[in-house]
């Protein structure tokens, strides 16, 4: 039995969700999400919440349950509050720009880095060595953040890279004389 699974997802004021041809529809104060719906696991949408079950009581069935409830919820709070991710940028030189729909990064390569923002997300540069991502996807938003994050991780040496706000990067110590 799913823990998570048996919750039902409350839903707040303002925000309606819709079930129509195979996809869950959630319309929100910050805008309108949708997601395709498994055949293992029915929804219902009760007054003021959404209910997940498994179809059965196959092995199947059960491991769909509690991640679909889950996205429900992620849609849920995406509609209302959104999701952010903030990566901080350390080394000699490194620093990120963003410019309209594009973000600039010099990361110590012979090229400036520029990636494009995804419709949807937001991107803001509060100083150089901060990008702050936000938007109402946390899919989006989170694979925006890791493919940022790829152009330079972390090193352990001497923690030079980009990281999320609040990771911890394991240092070593180095060659001892």
């Amino acid at each position: 039995m799913s823990r998570i699974g048996k919750k039902p997802v409350a839903i707040p004021s303002g925000v309606t969700a819709n079930i129509d041809n195979g996809t869950l529809s959630v319309k929100g104060p910050k805008g309108t999400l949708t997601m395709g719906m498994s055949d293992l696991v029915t929804y219902s949408v009760d007054d003021g919440s959404i209910a997940v079950q498994p179809v059965n009581q196959s092995k199947a069935a059960r491991s769909h349950w509690g991640m679909q409830r889950t996205l429900v919820s992620n849609l849920i709070e995406g509609v209302t509050e959104g999701f952010s991710k903030v990566l901080e940028i350390k080394g000699v030189g490194y620093r990120a720009q963003a410019q309209g729909k594009k973000l600039k990064l010099q990361l110590g390569f012979s090229h400036d880095v520029d990636i494009d923002v995804p419709e949807g997300i937001e991107i803001k540069t509060p100083d150089n060595t901060t990008v702050e991502i936000s938007g109402i996807d946390k899919q989006k938003v989170g694979q925006l953040a890791a493919e940022i994050r790829r152009w330079r991780k972390p090193e352990p040496y001497k923690g030079k890279g980009i990281k999320y706000r609040g990771e911890y990067i394991f240092r070593k110590e180095g060659k001892k004389k």
